[in-house]
């Protein structure tokens, strides 16, 4: 299993982590908001409140807001926010957490078909389980799983989709193992009501070969599910442990 880091416990902003697989990521601890920026432009696809869907990724930004943050444009708020911090419209994702940025936790690994970079913020108040009939929710909530996933390499379309998939399942598998309920129901958790992901591929010819598959059969996807469990399992923890203290 890789290791999982949080690498901003102890910080109060300005402090920036290098990626170890992949030159010229950096994760940087910002006062209000975490800023992951790649080494150049990546495609993107993304489930992220700012700039989701697919499009091309220069950065991604998960903005800390409170647990009483008035979202009933959380687009306009997020562009405010960029335009704020100095950052380009363009080339942007942008993700909200109530969880202290500081629970930030970090998995990374070269496969040597390509390299790994998680990022995950986790808390489980509002833990949900799919599949069931339960309350929904009537405007956007803050994301409590958040989860920033870059690949170093090449993937086409669908291995881009099934990168995604894998690393939902991922993080089902981390919740049933903490085991973490939905408590409208009392069954496992499968996630929250608000969790959000973003994807970003390098696509840059390093490794050579393309890939098209990334379930968890694969080299990849393998990396994936753990990079993903360990990161969502790493997080949480620390959430339940500052609760602790």
């Amino acid at each position: 299993m890789s290791e999982v880091r949080l690498p901003f416990m102890q910080q109060t902003g300005g402090a920036v982590y290098r990626s170890a697989v992949w030159a010229g990521l950096t994760l940087e601890l910002k006062e209000d908001h975490l800023l992951l920026e790649f080494p150049a432009e990546a495609d993107g696809l993304s489930s992220a409140v700012y700039g989701g869907g697919m499009g091309r990724l220069k950065q991604v930004v998960n903005q800390f807001v409170s647990r009483d943050y008035e979202c009933s444009n959380p687009v306009r708020d997020m562009e405010h926010k960029l335009q704020e911090w100095g950052y380009a419209a363009a080339g942007s994702a942008g993700l909200m957490t109530a969880v202290p940025l500081v629970h930030a936790a970090v998995a990374e690994e070269d496969t040597g078909s390509a390299a790994i970079f998680c990022c995950v913020t986790a808390a489980a108040g509002n833990a949900a389980r799919a599949g069931v009939l339960r309350s929904v929710l009537a405007a956007y909530r803050p994301g409590t799983i958040n989860i920033m996933l870059g690949i170093d390499g090449r993937l086409n379309p669908a291995a881009m989709v099934n990168a995604m998939l894998t690393a939902a399942e991922a993080k089902a598998a981390a919740l049933a193992d903490l085991g973490i309920t939905d408590p409208e129901n009392g069954l496992m958790a499968t996630g929250t009501t608000t969790d959000a992901m973003v994807l970003a591929v390098s696509q840059s010819g390093r490794y050579g070969a393309e890939h098209v598959y990334a379930g968890t059969a694969t080299d990849l996807g393998g990396a994936i599910g753990r990079l993903v469990y360990g990161a969502v399992t790493g997080s949480l923890k620390s959430v339940q442990a500052g609760k602790g203290s």
